[in-house]
């Protein structure tokens, strides 16, 4: 539980305060990954982590405040994994290529966490049958995307000729087909998914060659 401070605001965690949250995200993430989230309690969670249920209740609100936590765990540890290995390339097609074989590489190191989310957003429910989480959470990442797509088709590096929001969907499409893939066949080979998207998309985005003027004699 995270104490006001004085002047109204939060106070910042101590760093033995920082690893024990750290310690429960970890626990609740295996225990989900491991059992489905509908028999993660917070008692199994607790009993993974080698801790009391109390301890948890003390630095977490509840079972939603958790999965939030979570979700929010999982996408910094993405960003934080992709966004050198983008920023690494200086064209459209090497980013592109960069942000497809960086997502999927990241889904194959950190498969709990990718499972995890995957149960979170299925079945995830708050007190009132909502879903505590849905797809317009992740909006910003399909947003992202298409911002770089258009950046690119402005310089001349993919064709101008698609619209970037539906390129942008289509390729989260595709990569967001992973995590249950993965979840439902351990073994799959996420490198060789990563290469054929990377492929698929770079012939998509390409630009078209210029035709040499027909030949009239």
């Amino acid at each position: 539980m995270r104490s006001d401070s004085g002047s109204g605001g939060q106070r910042e965690l101590t760093f033995i305060e920082a690893a024990r949250r750290a310690q429960i995200v970890t626990a609740a993430i295996d225990t989900i990954a491991e059992a489905g989230y509908g028999q993660a309690s917070l008692a199994r969670i607790a009993e993974r982590a080698g801790i009391s249920k109390g301890v948890i209740s003390y630095h977490f609100a509840g079972k939603d405040d958790l999965i939030r936590e979570i979700v929010a765990e999982v996408l910094a540890k993405g960003q934080a994994y992709m966004l050198p290995r983008i920023l690494a390339e200086s064209s459209g097609a090497g980013m592109l290529r960069a942000y497809i074989e960086s997502n999927l590489a990241f889904m194959r190191e950190h498969r709990s966490h990718l499972v995890a989310v995957l149960e979170i957003f299925l079945n995830a429910r708050g007190e009132a049958g909502s879903r505590v989480l849905d797809e317009t959470s992740l909006d910003y990442v399909v947003t992202s995307l298409e911002q770089l797509l258009a950046h690119f088709q402005a310089v001349g590096d993919f064709r101008p000729d698609f619209d970037p929001q539906v390129m942008a969907v289509a390729i989260r499409g595709a990569i967001e087909q992973v995590p249950p893939r993965l979840a439902r066949y351990p073994d799959l080979d996420v490198d060789r998914y990563a290469r054929e998207l990377a492929a698929l998309f770079d012939r998509a985005t390409r630009p078209q060659p210029e035709r040499p003027e027909e030949f009239r004699p």
